[in-house]
C-alpha cells in the first residue's frame, strides 16, 4: 500500500477567496523565513528520522509580552504503513532532514505580525519537523530497509531541547499540530502538560486531527487497515495512553474519537465536517471506487449528487457524535466548520483575514485566542452544508 499524503493531494483553486492581496502582509510582502535548526543532542538517544538523520524545528523567538509564551507547532504529512512506503517516505523531507527545507515561511498561527496573527505573534513560535511516518509516536527500526521508527523519541529530544533552550521558563504554552500533526497534538497532549510546572498555562489545539474511523464508500475500512499497518510496523503500541490501551486495540486507539474524551488538559479540536482529506483518502479512495464514481464529486463538492451529498452528511454527523464525550468538559474548545476543507491554522487566508472562515460571525483566531485566554467559552459546531457562505473549500485535479 501506499504511503498516505496529505501533500499529494494537489490543490488548485479555492471556491471561496484566497489570500495573497497585499492588505494580509507586511510592505515587504513576505512572510517571515525561519532557519532550521537540527537537534545535535537527539543522535546519542537514538531520536534520528526514517533514514538515521538528525531531527529538527525551526523557532522564531518571542518578544515583548511573549518573550516568556510559546506555541509548538507539529509538522503534518500522512504516515507510511510498509516497508515499501517508508523507504520512500525516508527519500523525502517526510523522512530525513537532508531533504528539508532549510529555511520555511512563518504564516497564519506562526505569523510574527499582529495583523496576521494577533494573539500570538510575539510568542516563541516552533515548528518541529515530522519524520517518523507515525505522528512522532513509533518505537521500533528494521535494518534490512535502515529504518528508524523513532517518533516517540524525536518528541522527547525535541522537547528536552527546547526546555533547555528556555521553554522550562514558559508562564504560558500551547502545543498545536495539523493533520497528523493534529493527531499528534492529541496523542502528546498529556505529556506536553507535564512538563511544565503548576504556574504555567498550557493547552493544546488539533487541528485537522480528527481521523475518523469511518466506513468507506465500498462498506470497507480504508483509514482503519492503513492505520493498522502504521501501528503494527512501528511500534505505536509502546506508546499509546495507557486509559485507552487497557480497554481496546492497538489501531482503536490511533483514532482521535478513543482519545479526546479522556485527555485531562484542556484542548481545542478545530476540523472541517467534510474534511477533503478523509473524503479523499478514507471515505472515497480509488481503491474503494474503482469505477471513478466519485471522482467528480471528489474533484469539487458541487458536482456530488444528492446521494454522494447525503454519504457526506452522515459523516458530519458521525464527526460530531465522535466528540460527544470530550463535549461534556467545560475546559475544553471545538469549532467544527461545515466547510470542504483541511487544516486552517497555517494559511493565512483561512487563519485570520478579512473573509476568514467564521461561525457566529467569529472566526478561527478569534476563536482560538478566546478559547485559550478563557475570554469566552468558544463551543462551536456550524448548521450543515450549504448553510456556511464564509468557507473557503478546496477544489482539485
Amino acid at each position: 500500500m501506499r504511503s498516505i499524503w496529505v501533500s499529494g493531494i494537489i490543490m488548485l483553486v479555492f471556491a471561496n477567496s484566497i489570500c495573497c492581496s497585499d492588505e494580509n502582509f507586511e510592505s515587504s510582502d513576505s512572510p517571515l523565513q525561519v532557519g532550521l535548526t537540527l537537534i545535535q543532542t537527539a543522535e546519542a538517544t537514538g531520536a534520528v528520522c526514517l533514514d538515521g538523520t538528525l531531527p529538527g524545528y525551526h523557532l522564531h523567538r518571542g518578544f515583548g509580552s511573549g518573550t516568556n509564551s510559546w506555541l509548538v507547532q507539529l509538522e503534518g504529512g500522512g504516515w507510511c504503513n510498509d516497508i515499501n512506503s517508508c523507504v520512500y517516505r525516508k527519500k523525502s523531507r517526510r523522512g530525513s532532514s537532508t531533504y528539508m527545507e532549510k529555511v520555511l515561511q512563518f504564516t497564519g498561527i506562526l505569523s510574527n505580525k499582529p495583523e496576521e496573527n494577533p494573539d500570538f505573534y510575539n510568542w516563541n513560535r516552533v515548528k518541529l519537523r515530522y519524520c517518523d511516518g507515525a505522528s512522532f509516536s513509533g518505537e521500533g527500526s528494521n535494518e534490512a530497509a535502515s529504518l528508524q521508527f523513532r517518533g516517540q523519541r524525536i518528541w522527547v529530544a525535541a522537547m528536552e531541547d527546547l526546555m533547555f533552550n528556555g521553554m522550562k521558563d514558559a508562564t504560558q504554552a500551547l502545543l498545536s499540530g495539523c493533520s497528523a500533526g493534529g493527531l499528534a497534538s492529541i496523542l502528546h497532549c498529556d505529556e506536553f502538560h507535564n512538563l511544565f510546572q503548576g504556574n504555567t498555562k498550557v493547552k493544546c489545539l488539533a487541528d485537522a486531527g480528527m481521523f475518523l474511523d469511518a466506513v468507506d464508500v465500498a462498506g470497507g475500512r480504508t483509514l482503519r487497515n492503513f492505520y493498522n499497518g502504521v501501528v503494527t510496523l512501528q511500534g505505536v503500541s509502546k506508546n499509546l495512553p495507557e486509559y485507552c490501551a487497557s480497554r481496546m486495540d492497538a489501531t482503536s486507539c490511533f483514532f482521535p474519537e478513543n482519545l479526546v474524551a479522556n485527555i485531562k488538559t484542556p484542548l481545542f479540536l478545530l476540523n472541517a465536517a467534510y474534511d477533503v482529506w478523509q473524503i479523499h483518502e478514507s471515505l472515497a479512495p480509488v481503491t474503494a471506487d474503482p469505477k471513478g464514481y466519485w471522482k467528480s464529486c471528489k474533484s469539487n463538492h458541487a458536482n456530488c449528487n444528492a446521494s454522494q451529498i447525503q454519504f457526506l452528511q452522515d459523516f458530519r454527523d458521525e464527526m460530531i457524535n465522535s466528540i460527544e464525550g470530550f463535549t461534556l468538559s467545560q475546559q475544553n474548545g471545538w469549532f467544527i466548520n461545515s466547510c470542504f476543507a483541511h487544516c486552517q491554522t497555517e494559511r493565512q487566508d483561512t487563519w485570520f483575514g478579512t473573509d476568514s472562515p467564521a461561525i457566529a460571525n467569529e472566526g478561527i483566531a478569534q476563536s482560538i485566542g478566546d478559547w485559550y485566554f478563557e475570554r469566552k467559552t468558544v463551543q462551536e459546531i456550524d448548521c450543515p452544508y450549504p448553510c456556511d457562505k464564509t468557507c473557503h473549500n478546496l477544489v482539485f485535479s
